[in-house]
């Protein structure tokens, strides 16, 4: 998800506890450095919930607060601040003292405050949206379960008009200095404000949450709280929507830039390294990235045309996609029917899913359609949306859509991706909270992208062509290794981005239109898949290689994902941990 809100540092007035006397016991050092640290990330997940207008609940998990967070450039630099005051703090505690909990901790801490640093020095709040993502989407709700719920989302409602005024004044300072979208990738994104523009309050999205409000609620409250809500929309909602409308139309797209590589932005080559940093939490070039991902585009390939063949086409590759892209046996006639055989996959996963993670989250996520504000422009399916963690699958335009895809689809977005990864990670209560909600694309998307790779072991993939959709749906990330950097490293072209995604892959060319726009505007954030994938794969590998018949697959996934979002370099560590735990461990007589 695109960072709209950067992460705060923990207060700096943080008392450090008083060093221990020279020839004080280690044990009393590590105490002593642990508690210092403890505070230190403690104190930060306290500040950051504020700064971004959220609260921690009696179940220690986050929740909106009755206002939006400020986003305006005094509020970033103060922010900038505080990160800086904070990492100083951070520096100052001997890591050598530290426990081996706390090493991981001090480590995951280090990259997200080193990360938020980044994205305010080159100031990536002037840019607060992408072709995929934006500000003021997932601010509406459709469900709400109680009066303080409903009063604190009255209260966010009341807020917007502010909030969007701080995010245009930092779109207009984007806009002076150039950083800005490329013009090409937010054509007809103003379909994703319409909606909230509606003065007929009844079909405004800001009104679902009233319309079936909780039975246990008395009559005369939920009245009361309807009528402050319709006043709220009527009066804060649409102005603020219609008045940002005029401005995305008449001021924003006119002045954005008409190139598309970061290459062009203020210091757009640094920027791209720190992204690439960012996303991938590694130290690899842009002429690495590109290098691997012309090899695995070469490795794929060549699965991708045995596959063809045992499909009993006759034809030539292109001649393949083509009949992929357009016969009508491949897609779905009904959104219905495509979200049907989404929930059929997902229940075969249910079924063996046991069979591969030994701790599963007690949460329930649900599975839906894209909301229509965004779905013509939104990728084809997203796990771990809103409170709920739900899953959702687009059902926008059909025949765009192809059905060989859903199973690989599913797995990364649902189970055992997205959906279950972010449950087990909100259900560690022994992480630190800071933990609790990171994210680190390397390891949530990598995770997301193996997950797939593990249809083929549960056997989700039950026809040539479901495993061709699985094979088309690897060689879109590794392509986006390519594109990526071509885009931003290389200068190609839009079209050239488009013309190698198309060639490679079966996507259709409005979800091949709809991804290049968003390499283009969210330069890095594209590598991490493969990227992730691809060490998680490797470190698989050189575990079962180490222990041989002491491997467990269950504990091998238990341990990532407990982990939660980690750097790769974070979880290469515990999985060398794991492994020689495993080691260690006696044979056991069979």
């Amino acid at each position: 998800m695109h960072r709209l809100l950067l992460a705060a540092a923990a207060l700096a007035s943080l008392a450090a506890p008083a060093v221990p006397a020279q020839g004080a016991p280690a044990s009393h050092n590590r105490a002593t450095a642990d508690a210092r640290l403890k505070a230190l990330y403690d104190g930060y997940a306290d500040w950051d919930s504020r700064e971004t207008a959220q609260y921690w609940d009696e179940k220690g998990t986050l929740q909106p607060a009755d206002h939006l967070a400020r986003v305006d450039e005094a509020s970033q630099r103060r922010r900038k601040g505080h990160i800086e005051q904070v990492l100083k703090q951070l520096d100052a505690i001997p890591a050598s003292q530290l426990s081996a909990d706390q090493k991981l901790d001090a480590a995951v801490f280090r990259t997200v405050l080193e990360d938020a640093l980044t994205e305010l020095r080159f100031r990536t709040w002037e840019m607060p949206l992408n072709s995929d993502s934006s500000f003021w989407i997932y601010l509406d709700s459709d469900s709400l379960g109680s009066a303080l719920e409903y009063r604190r989302y009255i209260g966010r409602m009341r807020d917007i008009p502010r909030f969007f005024d701080e995010e245009i004044a930092n779109m207009r300072a984007g806009l002076v200095r150039g950083f800005s979208v490329p013009r090409s990738t937010l054509e007809g994104r103003d379909a994703s404000i319409t909606p909230f523009t509606e003065r007929d309050v009844a079909k405004n999205p800001f009104f679902a949450a009233f319309q079936k409000m909780p039975a246990t609620m008395p009559a005369a409250a939920q009245l009361a709280l309807r009528d402050e809500g319709v006043a709220a929309i009527k009066q804060q909602v649409i102005p603020a929507y219609e008045n940002l409308l005029r401005f995305y139309r008449d001021e924003y797209l006119p002045k954005t830039r008409t190139s598309v590589s970061a290459h062009d932005l203020p210091d757009g080559d640094a920027f791209y390294r720190s992204q690439i940093r960012e996303y991938t939490t590694t130290d690899m070039t842009p002429e690495e990235i590109h290098e691997l991902g012309l090899s695995e585009v070469a490795r794929i390939d060549a699965d991708m045309h045995k596959t063809m063949v045992e499909t009993g086409f006759k034809g030539s590759f292109p001649d393949f996609l083509k009949f992929l892209k357009s016969d009508p046996q491949f897609y779905a006639r009904t959104p219905d029917e495509l979200m049907g055989v989404s929930a059929y996959a997902l229940k075969r996963v249910d079924g063996k899913i046991g069979t591969i993670v030994g701790t599963l989250p007690r949460r329930r996520f649900g599975l839906y359609p894209v909301a229509d504000s965004i779905a013509p422009f939104y990728t084809s399916g997203r796990g771990a949306v809103g409170p709920n963690l739900d899953c959702t699958m687009n059902t926008y335009n059909l025949p765009t859509r192809p059905l060989y895809n859903i199973p690989a689809l599913t797995l990364h977005e649902c189970a055992p991706g997205h959906s279950l990864q972010i449950g087990i990670q909100q259900e560690q209560k022994a992480l630190p909270r800071f933990r609790r909600n990171a994210y680190f694309s390397s390891t949530g998307e990598g995770w997301g992208l193996y997950s797939e790779w593990l249809g083929y072991e549960l056997g989700i993939y039950r026809t040539p062509y479901e495993r061709f959709g699985a094979q088309s749906y690897e060689m879109w990330r590794a392509a986006r290794l390519v594109i990526d950097t071509g885009i931003h490293r290389y200068g190609w072209s839009r079209q050239q981005a488009i013309d190698y995604l198309s060639s490679h892959t079966a996507l259709s060319q409005h979800e091949v239109e709809t991804e290049v726009d968003r390499y283009i505007s969210w330069p890095g954030q594209a590598l991490s898949y493969k990227i992730g994938e691809l060490t998680i794969r490797r470190l698989r590998s050189e575990a079962e290689a180490k222990l041989g018949p002491k491997f467990d697959e269950r504990g091998f996934h238990d341990t990532i994902l407990a982990l939660g979002s980690v750097p790769l370099t974070v979880l290469e560590d515990q999985i060398h941990a794991w492994v020689a735990r495993e080691a260690a461990k006696p044979a056991t007589s069979s």
